[in-house]
């Protein structure tokens, strides 16, 4: 059927025809509701909230906007509902565990909730020719460094920065969704984005958008992967910048400096105290390259999900390296042993 005639019958309450139709806008709706907490598994809760909110309002679509467009209000809506029963802040950062450099110009804050997101359900994102104005996720727009920057706004201000600057909604479109005046959400967005520079990385702008790993990236993947698997700190310091800094969400551990890393390392690596035997399995986050690593100490038969480590890239070397633990694994759709 033609999508007028599936809004049509979704409308008059056929429960199939709806489900169809939600189901071309769900992996988009998930990436705009990541984009405002940060959260694979919450913005999962939120799309769900939003396809309930939207059967039972389905009435109420009037056909004066898109349907992708009133399915937006409502994932934004649920998003600011959740935000406001259950706010979260950024966190004031401890002192690093161990650091190697000068801590001057370190992140001060840190976004506990940050999760990764597995690129193997980014795509496909779009939902197709029927929609021009369809939303292709881009590594700038999803990439950890924007995730946590992101997260330092206000939630009102979230949502008019990705709807104007990530989704390229005009500012009457985000203010009809929101419900507010074109004046203030011009206002909102020009406090959120001096916010936003005030938290990514300086040299962002340098980086070259991409939604596809370079044949670098890859390299330097698999050279980090050989220097776990090899249990050697010689190969993981060449893969690392001398600022180089590793945190741990949601812990409050980080390290600062490559060569705090590589010694936060060695004693696990090599050494009486060596944990054990590693095998590292390749895997991109948020259209960064990461690592899923299994450890298996003496005398365990198989490899067990040890961490996933996400990793930044700049000039060909790891600049900053997220590691979660192991019950991602299974977003990944990674092996439970090996």
């Amino acid at each position: 059927m033609e999508q007028a005639e599936v809004v049509a019958a979704a409308q008059a309450g056929d429960e199939a025809a709806f489900g169809l139709l939600f189901e071309e806008y769900r992996r988009e709706l998930r990436v705009h509701c990541y984009r405002m907490l940060g959260s694979f598994e919450d913005a999962e809760d939120q799309v769900q909230e939003t396809f309930l909110r939207a059967w039972r309002r389905r009435e109420t679509f009037q056909g004066r906007s898109t349907f992708r467009a009133w399915l937006y209000r409502i994932a934004t809506n649920a998003c600011l509902d959740l935000l406001d029963r259950h706010p979260r802040r950024p966190r004031p950062r401890q002192e690093p565990v161990a650091a190697s450099v000068d801590a001057a110009s370190a992140p001060t804050t840190q976004i506990y909730w940050i999760r990764p997101y597995p690129d193997r359900l980014l795509e496909p994102a779009a939902p197709g020719d029927a929609e021009p104005d369809a939303t292709v996720v881009a590594k700038e727009t999803i990439e950890l460094a924007f995730l946590t920057a992101i997260q330092h706004l206000p939630p009102r201000q979230r949502a008019v920065l990705i709807l104007r600057d990530v989704l390229g909604w005009s500012g009457q479109e985000t203010a009809d969704l929101l419900e507010v005046s074109v004046a203030t959400v011009k206002s909102a967005l020009q406090r959120a984005r001096p916010t936003m520079r005030a938290h990514l990385p300086g040299r962002r702008s340098e980086w070259a958008p991409s939604a596809d790993p370079s044949a670098d990236e890859r390299a330097l993947l698999q050279r980090y992967i050989d220097a776990i698997e090899q249990a050697d700190p010689d190969i993981l310091a060449a893969v690392l910048r001398e600022d180089a800094v590793q945190t741990m969400p949601p812990e409050p551990i980080w390290i600062l400096g490559g060569e705090a890393i590589v010694e936060g390392w060695r004693w696990a690596m090599v050494g009486p105290e060596a944990w054990g035997d590693w095998r590292v399995l390749p895997t991109w986050a948020n259209r960064q390259p990461a690592a899923a690593a299994y450890l298996r100490r003496p005398g365990e038969p198989v490899f067990s999900p040890s961490w996933l480590s996400v990793l930044r890239v700049e000039d060909g070397l790891v600049a900053e390296i997220t590691t979660f633990g192991e019950d991602v694994f299974p977003l990944f759709g990674l092996p439970a042993t090996l």
